[in-house]
């Protein structure tokens, strides 16, 4: 975690501004990476010293320390020792206690027995200590642009272990995110004023609880970079900063490293069926696991969410039912029911259907064999939003 004495960011007024690194900090990091790279295969204090040490151009003193932080996560400390160092070290400690011998005697006497070369021995006495170990960079170093992006992350980071609360408004990729809170062991409740307002996260942070503060600011922090995948988000939150409750926000487009991307469908139906959606209709939103919905004491995740990009108040949801059986259906439709009735669609396996009975009246149902018909869930869109064909054009109708 970065010291937050070294974060480079101001308060004002109880809101903190982060001074993200960007294109103009490019130049002076790509003097660091040279500087970092300069020192391969040297001893680590060597280059430690050297990073204590102004770079050889102008760069801005606390983005400096925390970039400098970031690399040195990156590259790696070795140890080259020819033989494990305590073993080493106690054999020419206890021959320097039996006999009074110059140190390069009992030094070459110590070499001789263990058929090593004097110099071998020197090199590998104390080179299982961080200091004195080699520095190694990664295969694959990164680049200026990467390394901003990395250390943008890492402040954004340290201020979210910070943090005694969150609260989350994220739509498309949902469900990951509260995967991974509930498996880092956070506190994550979705709360929803109002049915026609977006849900948010309620994500309890470390320094609201009592004890194993790093242990839960770690894993706060670690949900930051899985919201870059999120069609969009808004993160809120009271953080610890130089001695007050600060408020910190960030939302989509926040420029942070990201991760490896998450898949993007749980199935080749799903897939498909996106895939035909956006051909099929152009003046429409097809967004993949939006915010999650609370049900009585169960959380919903709605496969899809459909909305116009001109009037985004006509919404569907869209839930895909695969295999099933009658009672995980009638769970599952039960559970629904409590969160949207007028808007919206199931589409069922028809090759695994129940009878027409055993289905409630008020949802709308496309039936499918093996794939969806993406037109005949367009119709169904259009009309339960009031949208109709008309003279070659989609229009609200009056």
């Amino acid at each position: 975690m970065l010291p937050e004495r070294e974060l480079p960011l101001r308060v004002t007024d109880s809101e903190a501004f982060f001074d993200f690194l960007g294109p103009q900090d490019e130049p002076w990091l790509q003097v660091l990476l040279r500087e970092m790279q300069r020192f391969e295969g040297r001893r680590w204090r060597e280059l430690a010293e050297r990073l204590a040490e102004p770079l050889p151009c102008q760069a801005p003193h606390f983005k400096r320390r925390c970039a400098t932080r970031v690399l040195a996560r990156l590259w790696r400390r070795e140890n080259i020792a020819v033989a494990p160092p305590p073993d080493l070290r106690a054999r020419v400690f206890a021959a320097a206690a039996a006999t009074r011998a110059p140190a390069a005697d009992i030094l070459t006497a110590v070499a001789a027995d263990l058929g090593l070369d004097q110099a071998a021995l020197l090199e590998s006495l104390f080179a299982d200590l961080p200091p004195e170990r080699r520095v190694r960079a990664p295969a694959t170093p990164p680049g200026p642009a990467e390394l901003a992006l990395r250390t943008n992350l890492a402040v954004t980071q340290a201020a979210l272990m910070r943090a005694s609360r969150i609260a989350l408004r994220v739509r498309g990729a949902a469900r990951p995110i509260v995967r991974l809170a509930k498996l880092q062991g956070l506190l994550c409740v979705v709360k929803q004023t109002t049915p026609d307002t977006e849900p948010v996260l309620d994500i309890s942070g470390p320094f609201s609880l009592f004890r194993h503060t790093l242990l839960y600011g770690r894993a706060l922090a670690a949900l930051l970079p899985h919201l870059v995948w999120c069609a969009h988000f808004e993160l809120r939150a009271q953080a610890l900063l130089w001695g007050r409750i600060t408020d910190v926000t960030l939302q989509s487009g926040v420029p942070i490293f990201a991760p490896a991307p998450p898949v993007p469908f749980d199935s080749r139906l799903e897939q498909r069926f996106a895939d035909d959606f956006e051909r099929l209709a152009p003046d429409w939103h097809l967004i993949r696991e939006p915010v999650p919905l609370r049900a009585g004491g169960t959380l919903i995740f709605p496969d899809f969410l459909v909305e116009h990009r001109i009037h985004p108040q006509r919404r569907v949801l869209v839930e895909i039912v695969g295999f099933w059986t009658p009672e995980y259906l009638a769970s599952k439709l039960a559970h629904l029911r409590q969160v949207s009735a007028d808007k919206l669609i199931v589409c069922l396996d028809e090759e695994r259907a129940c009878a027409p009975g055993d289905l409630p009246a008020e949802f709308s149902v496309v039936r499918y064999r093996r794939r969806i018909d993406a037109s005949a869930v367009l119709r169904e869109v259009e009309r339960m939003t009031g949208l109709q064909e008309s003279a070659g054009s989609r229009q609200p109708v009056a």
